[in-house]
């Protein structure tokens, strides 16, 4: 069954702040296992990070929103406004170098921004970056014009201009691969959330965290399904895919936050080749939001524990998979980091420090921490 409550709404609301540190050199004030520093601040709902070609450490800013049009989502109403942004980080420095990007927030204090979600580079000049919806595509005609610019992919050059170049929304309208749950009402069989993406050569891979699967935008903007993540028999909640890397095999791999009620170890990372079908690679995880791989082929997992309840920080683990002859699922796992708020993405730095993006639903308040392993 499809629902369209969205993720973040369920996931990610009332969490405790646990504050880190300003730019010094001083511990995180939660202890945990590893030490921390933020090396960027005052950001407006940050979410995924990437690194570019040139090694400066990017981070997709879903804005703040603005003075509207207005569009009631996720028991919010929301404002438009061109608040979205790509933001570099390089040698120390912060910098907004793609801006004027679309989108909404809670009106008047740019809570849970929903915009630019997702960033990924290929070669020198290929930034692609996805604007998400967390609703019915069908519904964008609410704000007018504006709301056409939602559930896109978003071509941005060094020079910080940017273009559309595929309408993720209406590929879910036409097609809704994950089906019609009859038991559904009409108004609520279609969503869509373009959340992460994948840029490469032949195509780009897109995750719709809304839609449930898994999308390629070749280069001339036609979109096409690769896999799809329905609903778990077991349970009428979603499967819904949060992020996608390559292993260290070649293969996708794909994390999963499953819906409501979040059952302990039901969440998944999925192995994918294409032209076959997602298959369980580690279980018993609970509400993943981003994973990569480190050189050696060992995989870090960002996950929103939800021990104790919406209060709890989010968890930083490591599944020790190089040198693990045994199955994959039965390789250690170790808590590298707790104690943050709202964490959304990470990526590896090339001395094996982990990025992290912390309060991701505040605009003003997010930051990038540098964790150091």
């Amino acid at each position: 069954m499809k629902t369209r409550f969205s993720f973040f709404a369920a996931t990610l609301i009332a969490t405790l702040a646990v504050p880190c540190f300003a730019q010094t050199a001083v511990p995180c004030e939660v202890p945990s296992p590893a030490p921390c520093q933020v090396v960027m601040s005052e950001l407006d709902n940050p979410r995924d990070l990437a690194f570019g070609p040139e090694g400066a450490l990017y981070v997709a800013e879903a804005g703040r929103g603005g003075t509207g049009p207005t569009f009631f989502s996720n028991r919010q109403l929301n404002c438009y406004g061109p608040s979205g942004a790509i933001t570099r980080y390089w040698r120390g420095e912060k910098e907004r170098v793609v801006t004027g990007l679309p989108s909404m927030a809670a009106c008047g204090t740019g809570f849970r921004a929903v915009g630019p979600v997702g960033v990924s580079f290929h070669g020198r000049g290929g930034g692609y970056a996805v604007i998400g919806l967390e609703a019915d595509p069908r519904r964008r005609s609410e704000m007018g014009d504006v709301g056409d610019y939602f559930a896109r992919l978003v071509r941005f050059q060094p020079s910080g201009q940017w273009k559309f170049v595929a309408d993720l929304g209406q590929w879910e309208v036409d097609n809704n691969p994950v089906g019609d749950d009859p038991n559904t009402p009409i108004a609520e069989r279609v969503d869509s959330n373009p959340f992460r993406v994948l840029a490469e050569p032949a195509g780009h891979l897109i995750v719709d965290a809304g839609g449930n699967d898994l999308l390629r935008v070749a280069a001339n903007g036609e979109i096409s399904l690769e896999a799809v993540f329905p609903a778990k028999p077991q349970r009428p909640v979603d499967s819904v895919p949060t992020s996608i890397v390559v292993g260290p095999d070649g293969a996708y791999y794909i994390s999963e936050l499953t819906g409501f009620p979040f059952s302990p170890g039901a969440a998944n990372i999925y192995r994918f080749v294409p032209g076959g079908q997602p298959e369980v690679f580690l279980s018993g995880f609970r509400t993943v939001m981003d994973i990569a791989f480190t050189e050696e082929g060992n995989l870090y997992v960002l996950e929103h524990s939800f021990l104790g309840g919406f209060g709890s920080p989010g968890v930083l683990k490591r599944v020790e998979l190089n040198g693990c002859t045994v199955s994959a699922n039965l390789c250690p796992r170790t808590i590298v980091r707790t104690g943050m708020k709202r964490p959304t993405s990470i990526a590896l730095g090339s001395e094996g420090e982990v990025y992290v993006t912390v309060n991701s639903l505040e605009a003003g308040a997010g930051e990038v921490w540098r964790i150091n392993p």
